[in-house]
């Protein structure tokens, strides 16, 4: 069993940052292969931003250029770095573990963006 806990949320005016940060528990982190998701009301969660253990990453087209996916094995703790942020990206973004066809997620985290 794996559990995950986000942290870093908060209410931050268009062209802020905010890093997110997803602490694992388990011994395995460096196995899997992370995800941050968001959810916005009435939409769909949609990927954001992914890293495998080999610390291949892929972004979403939304979020290129503005946001940057990294994780620290030995601290077993995935982060999302979000510059530039605007309006749309306001969402309770999620963070995921994949490892050998099991699937984790954290509680999610608010992120308000303000115009």
């Amino acid at each position: 069993q794996v559990q995950l806990v986000e942290s870093g949320g908060g209410l931050v005016q268009a062209g802020g940052s905010l890093r997110l940060s997803c602490l694992a528990s388990g011994s395995m982190f460096s196995f899997n292969s992370m995800g941050w998701y968001r959810q916005a009301p009435g939409k769909q969660r949609e990927l954001v931003a992914g890293i495998t253990s080999s610390g291949s990453t892929n972004y979403a087209d939304s979020v290129k250029g503005r946001f940057t996916i990294s994780r620290h094995n030995a601290k077993n703790t995935a982060y999302l770095q979000m510059n530039n942020l605007k309006p749309e990206d306001t969402a309770v973004y999620y963070c995921r573990s994949y490892y050998i066809g099991t699937i984790y997620w954290g509680q999610g985290t608010q992120v308000t963006v303000s115009s």
